[in-house]
């Protein structure tokens, strides 16, 4: 005897009180059997890459200090910059660069930061370089 030979032509049931429900839909039922829930988001972070922090000898500590006091002093008229900083990385060791432009609020030396009038605070310890076109007529 072959296996489901009373059955194999007889034609597919459909249900009279419930619609055909949607291939997406029967799929879904079995999402929660995944064994590796996660495991995809936990590779990604792993193989995603941070920088190391790098250290400013004294000179170019000494030349972001100058370009600090510099828009200290004019800070009131709001001089627009670009602030190359370091940002730590909230998961894993490291961080990366990025550049945050806009205009100076204020210069909070008490506290060590740079704050941009949309609120942005940019602490001066992670700060790699500063541009400005206001630097172009001192030097």
């Amino acid at each position: 005897m072959v296996k489901y030979e009373d059955i194999i032509d007889l034609p597919h049931y459909v249900s009279s009180k419930r619609k055909r429900m949607s291939a997406a839909d029967r799929a879904a039922q079995f999402g929660s059997f995944a064994a590796l829930t996660g495991h995809g988001a936990a590779i990604s972070e792993t193989a995603r890459l941070t920088s190391q922090k790098a250290e400013l000898d004294e000179c170019e500590k000494s030349l972001i200090n100058e370009k600090l006091t510099i828009l200290l002093n004019i800070q009131e008229i709001h001089p627009c910059v670009s602030i190359f900083r370091f940002v730590p990385d909230d998961k894993k060791e490291g961080g990366a660069y990025i550049t945050a432009e806009g205009e100076i609020e204020k210069i909070d030396c008490e506290g060590g930061k740079v704050y941009f009038t949309d609120g942005t605070a940019v602490p001066v310890d992670d700060i790699r370089d500063i541009q400005s076109e206001c630097f172009e007529f001192i030097w």
